[in-house]
């Protein structure tokens, strides 16, 4: 009876520890999304001036690539503000989804400088751990000192897409340097988000590799997913915010942005859901009406 006992808890305890490694290595891959390349040129989209820049994340040893795109270079009349894009996770500088190149050259004609930037991991930029952002806070503010010290003058203001624009919300919600937010398909917080998601971005059940990849892996990795609350940062910033949404997402469902523009103070926050849309597809979807919609909102939300 004992050696029986003995070979099923071996069994059991070589199923844990399975069970373990399969958690890990999930893990490690999702927080090691592969890169995908800068295949996009700005001159494509009408963008006729670049330039290529490298600065210093917040975060020691990482250091970021990105374009910066002056209006007054390429042509237009500057309005002296500046618009930080940020990318969603496992994208780039160009998310191209939309792609990006093409609402900055819209931006640029209407006197908008634009900052696009890679986060670690990213395009360009130096290898490192994708904390979905918990660490990108340190790029995106790395990208603020960058954009601040460039144009001391200018008015500052961040466009995020899904992690992207999560992150906005955690750093750029309690940063004075930004005024305003657009945050195009926010989630509202990760650990709830992972909680409800996780089985259709690693392909396991539920019970128990749920629980494994969020407490056991984030002990190992040193990144907690606790941590990345973007409701709490809305609703300490005291700052406009739009809050864009495709009600066809189902990869983070509209009703993200919906809770989270309930928690936004400012009186000039607003949310826009997009019929049909999918994830971050709204401006493929919509262009000019996207367009219109947030140079609408930059103009009043942006006066001094």
């Amino acid at each position: 009876m004992s050696t029986i006992l003995s070979v099923v808890a071996g069994l059991v305890l070589l199923g844990i520890i399975g069970m373990v490694a399969v958690a890990f290595y999930v893990t490690w891959r999702l927080t090691h999304p592969a890169r995908k390349p800068l295949d996009m040129l700005p001159e494509d989209f009408g963008i006729q001036e670049t330039q290529a820049f490298t600065f210093p994340s917040r975060e020691s040893a990482i250091n970021l690539a990105g374009w910066y795109f002056s209006a007054e270079r390429n042509g237009y009349q500057s309005r002296n503000r500046t618009l930080i894009f940020a990318h969603g996770y496992s994208q780039n500088r160009q998310e191209p989804h939309l792609p990006a190149l093409s609402l900055a050259a819209k931006l640029l004609a209407e006197g908008y400088d634009v900052l696009m930037f890679d986060f670690r991991n990213a395009g360009e930029s130096s290898p490192s751990l994708t904390t979905i952002g918990l660490r990108e806070q340190k790029d995106l503010l790395g990208a603020i000192d960058y954009a601040r010290a460039r144009c001391p003058g200018h008015t500052l203001g961040i466009i995020g897409f899904s992690m992207g624009a999560a992150t906005a919300l955690l750093a750029g919600g309690a940063d004075e340097r930004i005024s305003v937010i657009v945050a195009d398909s926010p989630f509202y917080s990760l650990r709830e988000y992972l909680q409800e998601n996780l089985p259709q971005w690693t392909g396991l059940p539920r019970y128990p590799f749920n629980w494994l990849i969020l407490t056991i892996c984030p002990i190992l990795l040193g990144a907690n997913p606790r941590e990345v609350k973007p409701y709490r940062a809305v609703k300490q910033a005291k700052k406009p915010i739009f809050f864009i949404h495709g009600t066809g997402d189902s990869t983070v469902p509209a009703v993200n942005s919906e809770k989270l523009r309930e928690l936004a103070i400012h009186p000039k926050s607003s949310l826009w859901l997009v019929p049909r849309a999918g994830h971050v597809r709204s401006y493929a979807m919509a262009s000019e009406e996207y367009a219109s919609r947030v140079i609408g909102f930059l103009e009043d939300a942006m006066k001094p």
